[in-house]
């Protein structure tokens, strides 16, 4: 199922689910949760989006020193396990997901784990969504006293139906990650008091390395040289994917880029990443840079491989997307492209990460409250960001990198 499909799914299917919810939670639950009880087990829901998975790591920490760790759940779609298994927070039976291979296998795994969920007897429900009609309706029906999710109280974002206790404004000037941090503190409030909410956030750290295991990397090392590269290397992820090709800075650029990293760098190798679905068109780019050091690694790794490849590299550069996210789990140092979302929001949260921004008028074009979608059709936030600004700064971080590493 592409990404188009499930967002006509979730605007046609989930708006009339989410209505008749609503209508069904008037005349028989609007019964007010008792907060003075202490939570006993909690879920949280987030279905797509694997970087963001990243972003709500400290609000998971904070769930599980209220609830304890066996009693954290997580529901996913089943492309964003792999993050939730680097990350290593969340026991790997506690994560329920929803295949998204085809319609009849996203039904199926859908009502399944809504019987899982029923099952647990969950006291508290999160949804993480900022406007998934799909994760509101979920987080309903996992039958939870206690739910906590973003409402558009004056339509003020997508319509997802009266169905949380604890409601909240999306507040679009706060860190994502301090966003999903004030879902799991709304729940120790009273929900008349909301979202009115005197909460202020301490501030996020790093989440915690990821630890490959050793044959991992024996394994992800032989990729490497099987692909024809050799550290030190740069890697180069020029697709956002289908979620939102706004993102996308112009591949040419990533040509010309990689040619003047070759270029001034002789020891260096440049890596395409990519999915397998971006093979040929990845390969292309690597035939345009026209150099022996120049590879692909498009369909060559798995998720979790990208991960241990992340470990064995020196830089990144990428367009605003989920592998922007994972590098903070590793020694990379990433340079995330920014246009039709903003860095105050979703940049990486890490000293490791420089996030890269025209800041032209009409960028950002894309949150929350207008559904992720943009009349643009022509992004030039990120062709105004030029290749002598990115190649710039992967000279900066990758000299003080190759310094730091001769003086230790």
């Amino acid at each position: 199922m592409n990404v188009k499909a499930m967002q006509r799914a979730d605007r046609w299917l989930g708006v009339p689910l989410c209505f008749a919810l609503t209508i069904i939670r008037a005349l028989f639950g609007r019964s007010t949760p008792d907060t003075s009880l202490p939570l006993r087990s909690l879920l949280f829901v987030k279905l797509p989006e694997q970087g963001s998975t990243v972003l709500a790591y400290w609000a998971l920490r904070d769930a599980i020193e209220m609830v304890g760790r066996e009693n954290v759940y997580f529901i996913a779609f089943q492309d964003n396990r792999f993050i939730l298994d680097a990350l290593d927070i969340i026991p790997e039976q506690n994560v329920i997901t929803i295949s998204v291979e085809n319609f009849p296998a996203f039904v199926q795994s859908t009502l399944l784990a809504i019987w899982r969920i029923r099952r647990l007897k969950l006291d508290a429900a999160i949804d993480m969504d900022f406007l998934s009609r799909a994760s509101a309706a979920l987080t309903y029906m996992s039958g939870a006293r206690r739910r906590a999710g973003f409402h558009a109280f004056y339509g003020d974002g997508p319509y997802r139906g009266d169905l949380m206790t604890h409601r909240l404004l999306y507040n679009p000037h706060r860190h994502t990650s301090e966003a999903f941090l004030s879902l799991v503190e709304a729940l120790r409030r009273p929900p008349a008091t909301l979202p009115t909410f005197d909460f202020v956030p301490a501030g996020v750290p790093e989440p915690p390395r990821f630890s490959p295991a050793p044959e991992e990397v024996t394994q992800v090392r032989e990729i490497v040289l099987a692909a024809g590269a050799s550290p030190p290397l740069i890697l180069l992820n020029p697709n956002a994917g289908d979620l939102l090709p706004l993102r996308r800075w112009p591949a040419a650029r990533y040509v010309e880029l990689a040619q003047r990293v070759l270029a001034k760098y002789p020891e260096v190798s440049v890596g395409f990443t990519g999915a397998p679905d971006e093979a040929a068109a990845t390969g292309e780019l690597v035939r345009q840079v026209g150099s022996n050091r120049c590879v692909s690694f498009a369909g060559r790794t798995t998720l979790r491989q990208l991960l241990v490849l992340f470990t064995l590299a020196d830089m990144l550069v990428t367009n605003d997307s989920g592998p922007a996210h994972f590098a903070t789990l590793t020694p990379i140092h990433a340079v995330t492209l920014f246009g039709p979302e903003t860095p105050a929001l979703f940049a990486a949260r890490t000293p490791r990460n420089t996030a890269l921004w025209a800041g032209i008028i009409c960028s950002p074009c894309v949150n929350a409250y207008n559904n992720r979608q943009s009349p643009c059709r022509n992004n030039v936030c990120m062709q105004a960001i030029t290749v002598e600004q990115v190649f710039a700064e992967v000279c900066r971080a990758y000299d003080a990198r190759r310094t730091a590493a001769k003086a230790s």
